[in-house]
């Protein structure tokens, strides 16, 4: 398996077909400030990592919500803003989850020790029949074997319990006593996300969030920035969304408004 220099490199990607991780050489330069409408979701993920960087406890974290509202850019900024006080980032496909044990003992090195690494899987969730959680449930608590200190599972999920839901599976749910008892499908369900011991909730921006991210891509517009945001609102409402994803896309296929 090849090593990275983690003292040159900040992050680095698993590649399960050769076993190894590969350095990544060109970063995503973004920053927490450009992230806005999200303030107290950066604030408790700051606030996590700072304590995982001075040694303290912290928590697995789960970001799910909608699409396109910042969930993978602030786990990515926090990489540049704490890049130099020894974070660092292991990138882990989903089809690649039960590589995990393999990576964690990579990162457990005396040269990785002294670093603090987030293991980040974006876009998490399973299938109905897909065991490939049960190797995530042991890496974020129930192995014999406890996790090294300087590992955290930072992940996002437009669902909020992972796996899919069923109807069916709430007819075993039952009231024993004044206590709520749910079926095993639930439980199995609800025992994932509970490994993650801070969950933030993403929400779709509102039009007065979107056309403030609108204008931090704008800064130095010259022209009607009324007429900017007429032509912002045109572009969400053709792709029915209005997140600081289709923000981002409006201004990188922005060729000038309409009458100007």
């Amino acid at each position: 398996m090849q090593s990275v220099d983690w003292k040159k490199n900040r992050a680095a990607i698993w590649r399960a077909k050769h076993a190894r991780l590969k350095p990544v050489v060109r970063l995503d330069p973004i920053r927490l400030d450009d992230l806005l409408g999200i303030e107290q979701q950066k604030q408790a993920l700051l606030e996590n990592t700072r304590q995982f960087l001075r040694g303290e406890p912290a928590n697995h974290a789960l970001l799910w919500g909608a699409r396109g509202t910042g969930k993978s850019s602030l786990i990515r900024a926090l990489l540049n803003e704490f890049g130099d006080e020894g974070l660092r980032c292991v990138e882990v496909n989903l089809a690649d989850l039960d590589d995990l044990p393999e990576i964690v003992d990579l990162l457990d090195t005396a040269e990785a020790r002294q670093y603090k690494f987030i293991l980040y899987c974006d876009d998490l969730s399973f299938e109905t029949g897909d065991t490939s959680y049960k190797g995530l449930k042991t890496i974020l608590a129930g192995s014999l074997e406890l996790p090294p200190e300087n590992i955290l599972l930072y992940a996002t999920s437009n669902r909020r319990h992972l796996l899919p839901e069923d109807a069916r599976d709430n007819e075993q749910t039952r009231v024993v006593g004044t206590e709520l008892h749910y079926g095993d499908s639930v439980e199995e369900t609800l025992s994932l996300a509970d490994r993650f011991g801070l969950w933030l909730s993403f929400y779709p921006a509102d039009w007065s969030t979107y056309l403030q991210i609108v204008d931090s891509y704008f800064p130095d517009y010259p022209g009607d920035r009324e007429a900017l945001h007429r032509a912002a609102k045109q572009f969400a409402m053709l792709r029915a969304n209005h997140s600081g994803r289709t923000a981002l896309q409006f201004r990188l296929s922005f060729d000038g408004v309409p009458g100007e």
